[in-house]
Formats: structure tokens, sequence, C-alpha cells
């Protein structure tokens, strides 16, 4: 038999205990709210006022080191990670071939040399030869005319006085051979000196070909940078063309951010950008700045682009490319990027003051080198000092044709 517990009679009964559960739901419910509050207030303040993507890399120039001619390689100067400097020695390669061509074409500038001055001591030759014949013409007619003032009165003969005139003849069509001479001879050097006669200026050129040939043999850096992707041996016959190893200068990279097209409706060039890029985490921050906005999406210019007009069309959102650049090369320099690294990029669209597209062109190059430039200062020096060995005594290059 069961036993019931009850209440003694007049008795207080205390009301059960409250539950919990509901304020712990209500509390969630407030904060909830208080946060939906909170993010809506920040987003139309500031909030939407960024857009940011992590489809976004570390791109920079590649700069290929590749031969001008073709040799054999006989030493390579720096090595994959390397660090090198403009006009550092990268690759030497056998310039025998290219020293005997060299030779080769400063003996035919001395030998065109010593031709063309042949040439203008022709001209004196033949001038000095119409001077001669023109003498023996003034004889003849002089003969001619005393001889014939003779016949008149028949002191000579008729036969004398024919004799007189072939003489005067002959002499004349001489002088005419030696002017026609004369003027082929002048118009090869005609309004010339040797150093700038045709020929000599032709062999000229072929001693700059023969210059840059020789001095092609020697790979210079253009740029300061790191060396990466060697795959030049020693001994390897290499061809004008072939790549041996690349130069990446590292304190001149970008970003490439693929923005969706709904981001870019406020995006501007020159708006401030923070960069993080993930070997480094979140806790550095790359200060950098909008350069442009791609002309195109990225299907747009690819090898293949898609076909839309099918049946089978689904619309896409297209990311478009937006490059980035650094505003301070000193954290490059601190914490430096590498190529392909993968970043986040948060453009801030406060300032909107500035254009969709560039408005004017670039009035300097984006990118040179002057290693190059100094090639054929020496190939001059070189022309110079043939020309003046092999030139007449005394006149030199200045040699002039007679007028």
């Amino acid at each position: 038999m069961s036993q019931e517990t009850t209440a003694p009679a007049g008795a207080v009964v205390a009301p059960p205990p409250k539950s919990r559960r509901g304020f712990f739901l209500k509390l969630l419910l407030l904060v909830i709210i208080l946060a939906g509050i909170g993010w809506t207030v920040w987003y139309f303040v500031d909030g939407r006022w960024y857009e940011d993507t992590d489809d976004a890399y570390v791109n920079g120039n590649v700069v290929q080191i590749t031969p001008q001619i073709a040799g054999t390689v006989t030493s390579i100067g720096a090595d994959d990670g390397d660090l090198v400097h403009q006009g550092d020695v990268l690759v030497k390669l056998d310039p025998s071939d290219a020293q005997v061509a060299l030779e080769s074409a400063r003996a035919n500038l001395a030998n065109t040399v010593r031709r063309v001055r042949g040439l203008y001591n022709n001209v004196t030759s033949a001038q000095a030869d119409v001077a001669v014949r023109q003498t023996a013409v003034d004889r003849a007619r002089a003969d001619y005319n005393r001889r014939r003032d003779l016949a008149k009165s028949g002191a000579i003969s008729a036969e004398e006085l024919s004799h007189a005139l072939d003489t005067l003849t002959s002499a004349e069509s001489n002088l005419a051979s030696a002017k026609q001479s004369y003027s082929s001879s002048k118009v090869l050097v005609d309004d010339t000196v040797v150093a700038s006669h045709p020929d000599v200026r032709a062999a000229a050129a072929k001693l700059r070909s023969a210059y840059l040939d020789d001095v092609r043999t020697t790979l210079l850096a253009p740029v300061d940078g790191y060396v990466a992707k060697r795959t030049v041996q020693v001994g390897q016959r290499v061809q004008p063309g072939a790549a041996l190893m690349a130069v990446v200068p590292l304190h001149e990279v970008w970003i490439d951010a693929n923005f969706k097209e709904t981001q870019l409706t406020h995006m501007r060039i020159g708006q401030p950008v923070d960069v993080t890029a993930d070997v480094y985490g979140s806790d550095v921050v790359y200060k950098a700045k909008v350069r442009s906005l791609g002309v195109g999406s990225g299907s747009a210019f690819s090898l293949l682009p898609a076909q839309n007009a099918t049946g089978n069309w689904i619309k896409i959102v297209q990311r478009v490319p937006v490059r980035v650049v650094f505003t301070d090369p000193k954290q490059l320099d601190e914490k430096p990027l590498r190529l392909g690294l993968s970043t986040k990029v948060t453009v801030s669209l406060h300032d909107q003051s500035g254009p969709l597209l560039a408005k004017q062109a670039p009035t300097q190059p984006e990118f040179s080198t002057t290693v190059y430039d100094k090639q054929l200062a020496d190939a001059d020096k070189d022309i110079e000092r043939v020309i003046h060995e092999n030139a007449s005594v005394g006149d030199g290059d200045q040699q002039k044709a007679p007028k």
C-alpha cells in the first residue's frame, strides 16, 4: 500500500522555481538584434565604402636573359637566387669567332679607306691631264691659225695646213676625252671627304656590326634583381633568343587583384589600398593604391573565350583584373614578396575623385635600362682610329676632291 505525502492543512505552498531558459533566449535575441543594428549602422556609415578580394596575387617583371648571337657558353656569373646589379656579367660566350670577324671588318675598312684615297688621287691626276690636254689644244690651235694665214699668201702648201688642222682636231678630241675621264673620277668623290665617302661608311657599318657581335659575347644584367630559372650550362651551344635565365626585380612587383564586376561600381584609379600577404599574415599591412582598372574581364582575353550565344547559357559573375602598386618601397625591402604569392586586397572607396580610365598617355618609359647605351661608343673610336691610320699623310681623313 503506497503512502501519499500531503501538506498539512493551512500550510503555504512555495511556487515552483522559474526556468532560466526563457531568460537566456530573450538575452540571445537581444544580442542578435543589437548586433544586426550595429552591423547595419557600420555598413551604411563605413563598411560599404570598402571592397576586398582574396583572389589577388603578386606579379612582376621577369626579365629573360637571351643571347643575340650564337655561341658556346664559357662561364656563368650567377645562379638561382643570387642578387645581381645592372651591368653585372651573367653569361660569357666564346669570343673567338666574333674576334676573327672583327679583325676582318677592321681590315676591310682599312682597305676601303686606301681605295677611296686612290679615287681622290685619280681625280687629281685626271685634272692634271686635262690641263696638259688644254695646253696641247691651245698650241695646236695657234699653230693652225698661223699656217692658215701663211696658206692664204701661198707661203705653205694646202697639205701642210691640212696636217695642222688634223693635229688640232686630235688635240681637241684628246681634251674632250680627258675632261670626260675627269668628270667620271670626280663624281665618285664629289662633295665628300674620306670619312664620309659612301664606301667608307658601308665598311664602317660592317665594323660596327662586328664590334657589336664581339661585345654581345658577354651578357649583362639589364636590371637589378634576383636570378631565377637558370637553365644554361657551361659548354652549351646557344642560339639567339634562347632563354638562359631570368632576372626578377622584386622591388618593382605589383598586385593583380581580380574583383567581381559588381565590386567595381565605385572603384577609381588612385584609391588607397591595404594589402596583406598570406606568407606574413594579417599583422603586416602593405600600403598601396589602385594603378589601373582592367579593360576587360579575364575570360575576354583567354585563349578560348566563352561562347555565350548558345542555348545552354548560364550567367556567371565575371572578374576584372585591377592592378595595385605599392606606395612605400621600404616595406618591400623589409618584407619582400615573391611572384605568385597569395594576398588579400582591400580598397577604400571613400575618395571617388579619380578617373575610371587613364586620361593621358605616359610621358616616360615605365621600365628602361641603360646597360646597352654605350656599346657603340668604343666602336666609333675604333673606326676613327682605323681611318686616321690609313688616310693620306698630312691630309688625314679631311682629304677632299679638287674643285
